[in-house]
């Protein structure tokens, strides 16, 4: 057991949250219990993660997709009315880290999807955020788009979508998890094989064609499973407490 300050402080200091302008308060978004005990963990707090911790009974729910998004709707009113009011009436703790959890070098999602794919990383992107948050690197040996397609699928659990610039084997690869298409451009100035992420829209199939880079969209959900996990794992060693990872179904 830890208390929640202490808790708090040591996220800070690991995830660096001020580095970065975000959309979304990073941090303690909704006060529940003073101990933390039991964690559970999950991509985006809805109902359903919320309804699920509490059968676990937990006392905290840290996720990557938390509340109080830039721009939207501040009344406490239908869907955010009944999310909160969970929490509150069942004094539950939410935590939330959107870009740093993106950006840690080891725990973050970007990290944890190299190590899944098994990509050697070079680098960051620049133009992917300040600081950059995007990364640059290489497979281990090239591999045709099929194969690729074929390691991402087994990987993650879905089938990506690919769009095809080329048919060159695929050896340099930048990649950014969630809805980070917007990339694609700075990848391909730098000359780059290939960019995965996790989502795709109407303009990027034009991009990808006439930059002449693969794209890889392997879903906004499925790349951002790993980082809020391997965070999750990392607090239950480093405090002894409990710790479990909920996979709440999406297919986008």
């Amino acid at each position: 057991m830890i208390t929640r300050t202490e808790f708090l402080s040591y996220l800070e200091t690991l995830l660096e949250p001020n580095r970065f302008q975000d959309y979304c308060p990073n941090g303690l978004q909704v006060e529940g219990d003073e101990y933390i005990n039991n964690v559970v963990t999950g991509v985006t707090a809805s109902l359903d993660l919320l309804d699920a911790a509490l059968d676990l009974d937990a006392d905290t729910i840290l996720v990557h997709h938390g509340y109080f998004w830039r721009g939207e709707d501040s009344r406490v009113i239908g869907i955010k009315q009944r999310r909160l009011k969970q929490l509150l009436v069942n004094n539950v703790n939410l935590i939330a880290y959107h870009l740093p959890l993106d950006a840690h070098p080891t725990l973050g999602n970007n990290a944890q999807l190299a190590r899944l794919l098994d990509l050697e990383t070079d680098g960051r992107i620049s133009g992917t955020g300040d600081p950059a948050i995007a990364l640059c690197g290489c497979l281990a040996e090239p591999k045709s788009v099929a194969e690729f397609t074929a390691q991402i699928r087994q990987a993650l659990g879905r089938e990506p979508m690919v769009i095809q610039g080329h048919d060159r084997p695929i050896t340099t690869i930048g990649w950014c998890t969630g809805a980070a298409q917007g990339y694609l451009e700075q990848a391909a100035v730098l000359g780059l094989d290939a960019f995965i992420s996790g989502e795709i829209s109407e303009p990027t199939v034009h991009l990808a064609r006439e930059l002449g880079i693969n794209y890889f969209a392997a879903g906004h959900h499925a790349t951002e499973r790993y980082g809020v996990m391997a965070l999750g794992e990392h607090l239950a060693q480093q405090f002894d407490i409990r710790h479990q990872f909920i996979d709440i179904d999406n297919p986008v």
